[in-house]
């Protein structure tokens, strides 16, 4: 299958009950396998202009580079080449969001959490910093494939809260990465098999701040089969639940194998590419 037949792809955001306005960003390009998902923070409407800035400048960067050459593509130093990609663009969507926030008082302090999903090769290539998560449903088995970038997550890890305890804390919001707020930021990228019927989810945290991972978890299981219900369920859940923050979702399911085809014409044709 071409990764447009293999990748059935829901993207939603919802303002939720409490805020007046959606700083959430979301985008999804079937053509070329990938899912960009933003949460924007900042004085009034900065954080919608950040997380706008990121998927806008992540979804034309990644379309040209990946329409040019395939991911999976081994690079320089053996690299895949979304790698290359999102450790390039993303270091410049996160300059030109802080040049913005010096350059402009109404931006000053915006900044963005950011999680990029590239499909390529039956692999998934995640990007991602701050609180937003990226979830895989594979048969009864629900993992979080993301580790927050938060204040709340180091504290877990230094064994001063138990995750229960951490769902109660006041200190929710206080991400330690975000793009655009520091010169430089650094993405934490990783690399994952794909199968076929794998359901991955997207989410701000207006999402899992909301809706437990096991109710998660089972809506994607009872709802897999209708991916639109599916999204549109999650986010009415976030909503019954207070909806405090705005609600962002990216359903992706595999239909299908996508792996690149390989052989004596495809691998010569490799070599000629690299070589130009």
């Amino acid at each position: 299958m071409n990764i447009v037949e293999a990748l059935q792809i829901v993207a939603r955001t919802d303002p939720g009950m409490v805020r007046t306005h959606n700083e959430d960003s979301v985008l999804a390009n079937p053509q070329n396998g990938f899912v960009v998902l933003a949460d924007g923070m900042g004085g009034y409407n900065a954080g919608e202009v950040a997380s706008g800035m990121a998927t806008a400048l992540l979804g034309s960067e990644l379309d040209k580079a990946f329409t040019e050459r395939a991911p999976s593509e081994r690079v320089e130093g053996g690299k895949f080449w979304a790698h290359v990609v999102l450790e390039t663009e993303i270091a410049r969507a996160n300059g030109a969001i802080y040049q913005s926030a010096q350059s402009q008082p109404q931006y000053s302090g915006m900044g963005t959490t950011l999680v990029t999903a590239v499909f390529h090769d039956n692999m998934l290539t995640v990007a991602h910093i701050g609180d937003s998560r990226l979830y895989r449903l594979r048969g009864e088995d629900f993992q979080t494939l993301t580790r927050d970038h938060s204040l709340l997550q180091e504290q877990i890890d230094a064994g001063l809260l138990t995750p229960e305890q951490a769902r109660h804390s006041q200190n929710k919001n206080l991400v330690t990465r975000a793009v655009g707020i520091d010169p430089e930021v650094d993405a934490e990228l990783r690399d994952y098999d794909v199968l076929p019927g794998d359901v991955y989810v997207l989410c701000s945290d207006g999402l899992n701040d909301m809706v437990e991972d096991d109710e998660i978890a089972m809506t994607l299981s009872a709802l897999s089969a209708n991916l639109d219900l599916c999204a549109t369920q999650l986010i009415q859940m976030a909503n019954d639940n207070g909806g405090r923050d705005n609600i962002s979702v990216i359903l992706v399911k595999v239909k299908g194998d996508f792996a690149v085809p390989r052989g004596p014409r495809s691998w010569f044709t490799r070599l000629l590419a690299w070589l130009k």
